[in-house]
């Protein structure tokens, strides 16, 4: 869900997510009858530069909360640890989504976004085993660490599956590296031949 200003400010700055809404979306209600700004679709240079920012933005920031939990981890801040770890994953995957398709959607549900993400690129479903249940299990703890490893008393995280998301989180910020790497590559290569 997204304000009225949120989608005139992504039509002006050309976010792909809000121009296929505003050619393709059916209105279910409106509270005015306000006209949609015109789509202002990106040059090659401004996807470029916009996709650089954001890789620049949110990469680091995926690093920096993997070193935290790490940090957290070897002091025997286990629920600490799990809510940088869901930091470090949250931010990956706002890194491919906004680098790749400049729109990322403001939630931290982890299996939201990684379903998204993975719709961009088959890569990133390769970073998490779903064919065993304890796999699921440990994924799950992982996306309920943003509330319940800093607010449940009853939340419980053991060293060897903080060490066992730790390595996938790790595996997907690689994987988002090179994703991310590789658009901007490309959108190098449109503005060359631009």
């Amino acid at each position: 869900m997204h304000t009225q200003q949120e989608v005139n400010a992504g039509l002006l700055e050309g976010r792909y997510f809000f121009i296929d809404i505003a050619n393709d979306g059916i209105a279910l209600y409106q509270s005015d009858d306000t006209d949609l700004p015109e789509p202002q679709p990106k040059t090659p240079a401004q996807a470029l530069a916009m996709a650089q920012e954001y890789f620049e933005e949110w990469y680091p920031a995926a690093l920096r909360a993997h070193v935290n939990f790490g940090d957290d981890q070897r002091r025997g801040w286990l629920k600490d640890a799990a809510f940088m770890l869901h930091q470090a994953a949250e931010r990956a995957y706002h890194c491919a989504l906004l680098v790749c398709t400049f729109y990322t959607p403001h939630v931290h549900n982890l299996g939201f976004l990684r379903t998204q993400a993975e719709r961009i690129d088959p890569r990133l479903i390769e970073v998490w085993p779903r064919e065993a249940k304890q796999d699921r299990a440990r994924f799950e703890k992982l996306k309920e660490a943003y509330v319940k490893a800093r607010y449940s008393k009853h939340y419980r995280i053991t060293e060897d599956e903080l060490a066992w998301l730790g390595e996938r989180v790790e595996a997907l910020i690689k994987v988002v590296e090179v994703i991310c790497n590789e658009r901007i590559e490309a959108l190098q290569r449109t503005v060359r031949a631009a």
